[in-house]
């Protein structure tokens, strides 16, 4: 007997749901025994338990409205990103506890932004037609940030607006505006490319074509220089030579790229204090090991003492680390969960950078939707592995923070609303 169609796209809206209904069970099961052995070990708070509850409204509310509206999605992207922010709040609360509570508010406000960029179809449409727009207008944040910027714990670099007690960092935000400007104007730009000749063209393209581009990532990277982040610098800069490699197919392109990073280094090395700090300390960090290289140190301590099954939740001593809570929560993580915690961690990431690209693919008919869709994946893979390999000592520290478990709101709210573009390009609906 033959299935007829409609029966069939029922059957795989079962299928789908029933593979995030028991994803999200399981991580709930894996997030609540954490929880437990936190409160227990602290014996008097009762903070853990309204952090699962609101994960759990979160989880639940998300996967109803995601079934209502968008029955044809991902069915793996949902279920890991709640994973993994769930963690995020289990170490930030073991960390620092009044952080948690924020991020707990961060989190639902991140999940409504995210469902409403994957349900309603203008999110997608205004980044795609009004991309000069949003570029200016991201662009005039940094401006702001540059004479108006603070920083919440009151030293550092002055990278975030803030009011009325709430800060939000632009750059975050400029993340996902630079993809989706990027994805738009190589899109449309693409049939020429790949009719180009580079016998014809040179080994570069025409300049009529890279100007624009040029022009507007030159104007973003040396805002970014100005007021200091550094790595988001690196990381719009790597993520640009990809994505331009990706729609020209031109290897040229990318070694030429390394070569400008590598001599780039050599010019922030000689002129920039932060970079020559950040790349001795990267070199042997042990001479200054009390003083200035001592985050690192430590964090490579805490990947030492986690060994392979970890210490046990509350158990190590990760605090001793600087900022453990933002840029450094990975090193907290294997102290306590070991290196197993770690794998899971890499393989979650490298998931949903396998599914981005996976709905880049579906979508090659429509080269916007194919270079959006792998942007986002780059820029969530690309900015983990910086962070990653960062607190191991394999990199110099750029100071980016992982995404979805790093504490910071602006961060986890642009990190979810690009999933929710993700789940409505996964799910056919335009």
């Amino acid at each position: 007997m033959t299935l007829t169609r409609p029966l069939v796209s029922e059957m795989q809206q079962v299928s789908t749901h029933r593979a995030e209904r028991r994803l999200l069970i399981i991580s709930a099961a894996f997030l609540l025994v954490n929880f437990v052995a936190l409160a227990l070990q602290r014996q008097t708070s009762a903070a853990p338990w309204l952090h699962i509850l609101v994960w759990m409204v979160c989880a639940l509310g998300g996967h109803l409205v995601l079934n209502r509206y968008l029955p044809h999605r991902d069915r793996v992207l949902f279920p890991l990103v709640m994973f993994l922010s769930g963690w995020g709040l289990i170490i930030i609360d073991r960390l620092a506890p009044t952080f948690a509570d924020r991020q707990t508010i961060w989190l639902a406000i991140s999940v409504a932004a995210m469902l409403a960029a994957a349900i309603f179809k203008q999110p997608l449409h205004w980044l795609r037609y009004y991309r000069y727009t949003l570029f200016f207008g991201g662009l005039a944040l940094l401006v702001a940030t540059i004479i108006l910027g603070q920083n919440p714990s009151g030293s550092g670099p002055e990278l975030w607006l803030g009011f009325a007690g709430v800060y939000f960092q632009p750059s975050e935000a400029l993340k996902l505006i630079l993809i989706a400007f990027l994805a738009s104007y190589l899109g449309e730009q693409y049939p020429i490319m790949r009719r180009l000749n580079p016998k014809n063209s040179g080994p570069t393209f025409p300049i009529r074509i890279l100007g624009p581009i040029l022009l507007m990532w030159g104007l973003c990277v040396l805002m970014l220089i100005w007021q200091r982040d550094l790595g988001t610098a690196a990381l719009f800069f790597i993520v640009f030579l990809t994505m331009l490699y990706i729609a020209s197919g031109r290897t040229l392109i990318m070694i030429g790229g390394a070569l400008l990073l590598l001599l780039a280094g050599i010019l922030a090395y000689v002129w920039i204090d932060l970079v020559q700090l950040r790349i001795d300390i990267w070199l042997n960090p042990w001479p200054d090991a009390d003083n200035r290289a001592f985050q690192i140190v430590q964090s490579l301590m805490a990947f030492g003492a986690g060994g392979i099954f970890g210490q046990g939740v509350a158990q190590g001593s990760p605090a001793y680390i600087p900022v453990v809570h933002s840029d450094f929560v990975m090193a907290a993580l294997a102290e306590e969960w070991g290196l197993l915690g770690v794998i899971v961690v890499i393989i979650c990431i490298a998931v949903i950078v396998m599914r981005a690209t996976r709905i880049g693919l579906l979508n090659q008919a429509r080269p916007f939707y194919t270079l959006f869709a792998v942007g986002i994946g780059l820029l969530i893979g690309v900015q983990s592995l910086l962070i990653m390999m960062g607190i191991l000592k394999l990199l110099p520290l750029t100071g980016v923070t992982l995404p979805f478990l790093s504490y910071g709101g602006s961060s986890l709210l642009v990190s979810f609303i690009m999933v929710g573009l993700l789940l409505r390009l996964s799910s056919g609906v335009r």
